[in-house]
């Protein structure tokens, strides 16, 4: 009896000592298993389980289970030019007609659709769809010339022949085309182009007659000579209004809407003052819904002045208030990637190694702003200072 009781009254845990043992970092194992409760054998048979449990299977399950970095799929293509064209009388605007290099056929595209473009020097860039949606064999895409640009218009004209390939990636919709009576309230459409936004607005003047809407649509400019695509436009007949600023003088908002007997829904793209325009004009108009992509950034609102450290080559730059941090690093690096301006493509992501970010765009899910990513294009510090893995 005087043994037995000795070893009940081991001065190793028991009961809630012995539970709290185990509560333990996950990878450490409980050193001494005390005996079973009741004396019945030397070391508890169920604690010599869960030490095995919570020394093994727990750290095993945690190191699966932490976040890594994936490298993004790789879903670009090569297209092939087979037909370049130029589609204004300036001289400025070229059509590339782009088919596969291999015999893969091509993704289908629905109007307000956009490619991606990776041209040679590195640069992306994105470039509307402007042919027929229901050609599956190619695509079409026109460029602006742009001497001040980012160089990638340049490029485009001066590097993409009959003949030479181009990788891309797409074709996604940033400004998908609801019909009337399927996804949208609307009875009629209304379409307002400006110059070469008249890309994204071609396919769904296309897609409206096709499916017999009832539409119509005013296309602006310049001049005759600087929009593109006259001929096409002018098949459409007298749904089209094409009106430029040397002859009709700036459009008003009047000008631009038009009628409306209906609800309406209005797509439009264009250059700001136009976006601008349309947008004062519909100001208390609750029977025209707006749909529009823009050429530019939007202007910066609400910002204030940070500097952010590029952390590969050191240098700081000072970011003001009413700049985008997108065009700050371009003084000083200018081959920064970056595409849209607007915050949904992400060419321009980078990793925040320091700083808290005040997040602007709708592209990054919470779990990749979680881990320090941000887009440059239109995101800003949240405090004084970011450090970014450039």
């Amino acid at each position: 009896m005087t043994g037995e009781r000795n070893d009940l009254e081991s001065p190793e845990p028991r009961g809630h000592d012995a539970a709290h043992s185990l509560f333990r970092p996950p990878g450490e194992p409980v050193r001494e298993i005390p005996p079973h409760l009741y004396g019945r054998w030397k070391h508890d048979p169920l604690l010599r389980v869960a030490n095995v449990f919570f020394s093994t299977v727990i750290p095993t399950f945690s190191h699966l289970m932490r976040p890594r970095q994936l490298a993004e799929p790789d879903r670009s293509r090569e297209l092939r030019v087979i037909k370049r064209e130029i589609v204004a009388h300036d001289k400025d605007v070229v059509a590339l007609t782009l088919a596969p290099a291999d015999d893969q056929p091509l993704l289908r595209w629905t109007p307000g659709a956009h490619l991606d473009l990776l041209l040679p020097s590195g640069r992306m860039r994105e470039y509307s769809l402007c042919g027929d949606p229901a050609d599956q064999e190619t695509y079409r895409i026109a460029v602006r010339r742009i001497p001040t640009g980012g160089g990638g218009s340049v490029e485009v004209h001066e590097t993409l022949h009959v003949g030479s390939t181009v990788s891309i990636k797409g074709p996604r919709n940033g400004m998908p085309l609801a019909v009337p009576g399927y996804g949208s309230p609307a009875k009629r459409i209304r379409f307002v182009a400006g110059g070469i936004g008249i890309t994204p607005i071609l396919p769904m003047m296309i897609a409206a007659e096709r499916l017999g809407l009832d539409w119509s649509m005013v296309y602006s400019g310049r001049s005759l000579d600087a929009i593109p695509f006259i001929p096409e436009v002018e098949r459409f007949g007298d749904k089209v209004e094409v009106r430029t600023d040397d002859v009709h003088g700036i459009p008003s908002g009047a000008d631009l809407i038009g009628a409306t007997p209906e609800p309406t829904a209005l797509y439009t793209c264009g250059p700001i003052p136009m976006l601008e325009t349309l947008r004062k004009g519909l100001i208390g108009r609750t029977d025209v819904e707006l749909h529009y992509e823009r050429f530019s950034a939007p202007p910066v609102t609400d910002g204030r002045p940070f500097t952010v450290t590029l952390d590969k080559s050191g240098e700081t730059v000072s970011v003001a208030a009413d700049r985008t941090m997108l065009a700050a690093i371009l003084k000083v690096k200018p081959d920064a990637p970056y595409s849209c301006k607007q915050g949904f493509c992400g060419t321009c992501r980078v990793h925040v190694a320091e700083g808290a970010v005040d997040h602007r765009d709708n592209t990054l899910t919470p779990f990749e702003r979680q881990h320090g990513q941000m887009l440059t294009c239109v995101s800003r510090a949240a405090g004084d200072h970011l450090t970014i893995d450039l």
